[in-house]
Formats: structure tokens, C-alpha cells, sequence
């Protein structure tokens, strides 16, 4: 392992990308310090610690060699499943799921650096395999790229964490079409997609006698089948599944186009708000700051996104493109959830908003991911 640090370096730091995470941070911890004003334990402290030791590994992880870092993808990859295999035995059960290793007073969640390994992963895979002669990927060539996706999948989502498992089949799925798929491909999954919403309308929507004959509704957990109900049918049951999604809409809605204020929200100084610290922390900034201000960090994150694909644009090679159209992947589809579900558009899944939302693991990971999109800017011209 190699740390490089050199004067020519610098020039080629992506400077958007690292201003508008780390803005987006400090916002974050804002927005914290009012979000847990009525918690006993000091979150906002706690976040800060965490952001600060984050950015140290992003600075280390951006240093390194790269091509050391290519060397550790496969390494990094299935020491990340045999944490995951791990939690079965070992980890801590809370809320109803077993994600996390105590360690101290910390709490370690791996389906998160998963989420950058598989990342990583797929990367290199498209970039070994790729052939000048035969660009596009059919069914053969996705073989591997799918059993890598589905293993980590299948054992997050046995934890059960749906909605991580869900963030990760899409990233990969973003990532498999920007290795350009062959039209029967595309054609499969348009059809599969079809077929989702058929198994939806089937399921919950469908007037039908009960017994009622359903497809895969019968396997979800109990707690996932009243989120999914629950999201179809809004306006039911306020009292009781959808309550959370109620107040969430709530608060929203009572911000209006300037918000309350800071520390005077009601909706999350008086606790209706569940989570509102990590997953419902978009409608406490929402109901304070107002529409002008969600706006505004909706603009911030795009301005993420666009940093990340001109580092993908101007990558040396197909796995630092690879990785950054995945992390950007998957930054999006975190984000469209978590502001999904606080809005009521979307079903609730337990999805973070990076960088904003309370969580050392999330935030660690997600700095790693910076601290990797700078090392592929750093050596774009090496």
C-alpha cells in the first residue's frame, strides 16, 4: 500500500464535488442539532465526530495508490460478505432486524460498505471483461455480474433490510445498463417491470374475496406488508400503519415556502415524527427551513451528481468510470427514496439521506466514496 502526495496533485481535486458534500454535511448537522433537540443523547455531537473522522479516511483512501486500490477490490469484496454471513451469529437485533455489530458503545452497520464493494466490484468486472469486438452485454455475460449483485442481496435482505437491498439491485441495474445491454435485455426488463406493477395491483389493489390469492405478498414480513398497504392506500388506517407517513406529510406540508424556523417545528419538537434523527430527517428540514430551502439542497445534491459523472467522464479507464456512474447511482436512488418516503410518494423503507440523516456507518461510507471519486479525479491525467 502506497500513499502519493504530490504538489501537481491538487490541480485536479474535484472541487465541486468535494464543496457541495461537505456543505451538504454541515447542513446536516444544522439541521441535527434541531432534529434531536428533544432526544437525551447529544446526536449533533456525535455526527460531527463522525463527519470529522469520515473525512480523514476519504483524504487517506484519496492518497492511495490506484492501482493498489484496484488490487483490493475482490479482497475488500468478500470481507464485506463474511461480515454479512457474520450478523447471523454475531450481530445486534434492533427494530425488529439484526444489522449491526456492537462494538463498544458503537454501532457498525455493514450492509453499507457493502453497498461500496459491490460497487467497486461490479467496476472491475466491467472493465476485465470488456471486448472491443462484442461491447454490449446479453444474458451469458450478466451471469457473473448478477450472482455478485444477488449473494450480498439475498443476506441483507434476510436481516431483513429490504430497502438497502433494493438500493443496491438498482445501483447495480444502473450500472449494468451503462455497459451498454443488448436489446433483449432491455426488452426483459421493461417486461419485468411490467410484471412488478401487475404483482402490485394483484396483490393489494385488486377487489378480490378472502382469502386473497396473491403472489408474493404472503412473503413479505408483516411490518413490509403494511408499508406497501399502507402506500397504496394513503388516506387508511392514520391511527395505525400509516401514522408515520401521516405526520411525515404533515410536517412537510406545514412548512410552507419558508418553513418555521429553526427549533420551532412542531411536528419534530414535539416527537410526532418517528426517526426523525435518519429517516424522516428531509421533513424536519422541510417543516423549519421550508420549500425554498429543500430546493435548495435538492440543487446542492445535483450539483453532486454532476461532479461525480465529470470525474466518470474523465476517468483513465473503464473501472474509475464504472465506479463513479455507480456511486452516483447510488446516491440517487437514496435520495429519490428517503424524499420519496418523507413526501408520502414513495413506500417507507428505512433509507437514509446521505449525508443528512444521523449514522457514522452511512457516513463513513459515504466519505469513502468521495475520498475514491477523488483518488480516480487525482490520477485522471497519470
Amino acid at each position: 500500500m502506497k500513499v502519493r502526495i504530490e504538489k501537481r496533485m491538487f490541480a485536479n481535486w474535484p472541487w465541486s464535488l468535494i464543496g457541495s458534500m461537505l456543505l451538504i454535511a454541515v447542513i446536516g448537522l444544522w439541521n441535527m442539532a434541531s432534529a434531536s433537540r428533544a432526544s437525551h443523547a447529544p446526536l449533533a455531537g456525535a455526527q460531527a465526530t463522525f463527519l470529522v473522522v469520515s473525512l480523514v479516511a476519504a483524504i487517506i483512501v484519496a492518497l492511495l495508490d490506484y492501482r493498489w486500490v484496484r488490487r483490493m477490490v475482490v479482497p475488500v469484496y468478500f470481507l464485506n460478505l463474511a461480515a454479512l454471513v457474520a450478523l447471523r451469529f454475531f450481530g445486534h437485533q434492533a427494530k425488529g432486524a439484526t444489522s449491526w455489530f456492537l462494538i463498544g458503545p458503537w454501532s457498525v452497520q455493514p450492509a453499507e460498505f457493502m453497498k461500496l464493494s459491490l460497487v467497486m466490484m461490479l467496476a472491475k468486472l466491467f472493465h476485465d471483461d470488456f471486448k472491443p469486438e462484442s461491447p454490449t452485454y446479453g444474458f451469458r455475460r450478466l451471469l457473473i455480474p448478477t450472482i455478485v449483485t444477488l449473494v450480498p442481496a439475498v443476506l441483507i435482505l434476510k436481516e431483513p433490510d429490504l430497502g438497502t437491498t433494493l438500493m443496491m439491485l438498482l445501483t447495480a441495474m444502473s450500472m449494468m445498463v451503462f455497459a451498454k445491454l443488448r436489446w433483449t435485455v432491455v426488452l426483459t426488463l421493461c417486461l419485468a417491470g411490467i410484471a412488478v406493477v401487475g404483482v402490485l395491483w394483484n396483490d393489494y389493489v385488486r377487489e378480490q374475496s378472502e382469502p386473497r390469492w396473491t403472489l408474493v405478498r404472503r412473503g413479505l414480513k408483516p411490518h413490509q406488508d403494511v408499508r406497501v398497504s399502507g402506500w397504496l392506500s394513503p388516506e387508511t388506517d392514520l391511527r395505525g400503519a400509516n401514522y408515520h407517513q401521516h405526520q411525515s406529510r404533515i410536517a412537510v406540508g406545514s412548512g410552507g415556502l419558508t418553513g418555521k424556523g429553526w427549533q420551532r417545528g412542531s411536528q419534530s419538537g414535539l416527537r410526532y415524527l418517528p426517526e426523525q434523527h435518519s429517516d424522516f430527517i428531509f421533513s424536519v428540514w422541510a417543516e423549519e427551513q421550508g420549500f425554498v430551502a429543500c430546493l435548495a439542497l435538492i440543487i446542492l445534491y445535483g450539483i453532486v451528481f454532476v461532479s461525480i459523472l465529470l470525474v466518470a467522464y474523465g476517468s483513465r479507464d473503464r473501472f474509475g468510470a464504472f465506479v463513479a456512474v455507480g456511486f452516483s447511482a447510488m446516491l440517487f436512488w437514496q435520495i429519490f427514496e428517503n424524499i420519496g418516503m418523507g413526501t408520502g410518494l414513495l413506500p417507507v423503507t428505512g433509507i437514509t439521506l446521505p449525508l443528512f440523516s444521523y449514522g457514522g456507518s452511512s457516513m463513513l461510507s459515504t466519505m469513502l466514496a468521495m475520498g475514491l471519486l477523488m483518488n480516480i479525479s487525482i490520477n485522471r491525467r497519470r
